[in-house]
């Protein structure tokens, strides 16, 4: 219950200082080459994230529960960012998209590109638009599929580095129980 708690929390918490980031200054044209850094810094501290999940996963005594919180940072973490960049984007190029976007109809059109249901009432115009909803895209399917299967090998180090300390404990009481000078 905590591990979901906390889960719960780092959702919350990302989402909050999504919109309260100070995203809200003019931007110009110029500044893609500064959104194009800030994705790709976004997108590295992501991988450092699920990185660091995965070491804490293996380390975990509830490893199980610890997957379901590093999945939750590494998700939430990935459709904030792409949340961000889209709503800098239609600052910096008004017209980028069907609509003019504010923070929550750039993370509506972030989550319904990540669950693929894309309903049009928000679609990427301008190319840096749909180049941007593209690497989201395969973004998604990649943490959705590889890194779900990195999470579930990391949950089963986890457990079994717990059986194999199990075991040596077992073994050392045993040993200790034969031995006539302890």
């Amino acid at each position: 219950m905590v591990a979901v708690a906390r889960a719960g929390a780092v959702a919350v918490g990302l989402v909050t200082a999504y919109y309260l980031l100070p995203l809200d200054e003019r931007l110009t044209p110029g500044t893609a080459v500064l959104l194009t850094s800030g994705l790709l810094a976004g997108l590295l501290a992501v991988l450092l994230v699920f990185c660091w999940e995965v070491r804490a996963i293996t380390r975990s005594p509830f490893p199980r529960l610890r997957a379901v919180e590093g999945l939750a940072a590494t998700l939430v973490l990935f459709l904030v960012l792409f949340a961000a960049s889209y709503y800098l984007l239609e600052r910096s190029e008004p017209g980028s998209f069907s609509e003019t976007l504010n923070r929550t109809d750039a993370l509506y059109f972030t989550l319904t590109t990540f669950a693929t249901v894309g309903f049009g009432d928000i679609t990427a115009r301008s190319q840096t638009g749909r180049v941007l909803t593209m690497v989201q895209m395969a973004g998604g399917l990649l943490l959705v599929g590889v890194a779900a299967r990195v999470l579930a090998s990391a949950v089963q180090a986890g457990l079994s580095r717990q059986h194999r300390e199990l075991i040596d404990a077992a073994r050392a009481g045993t040993e200790q129980g034969r031995n006539p000078e302890v």
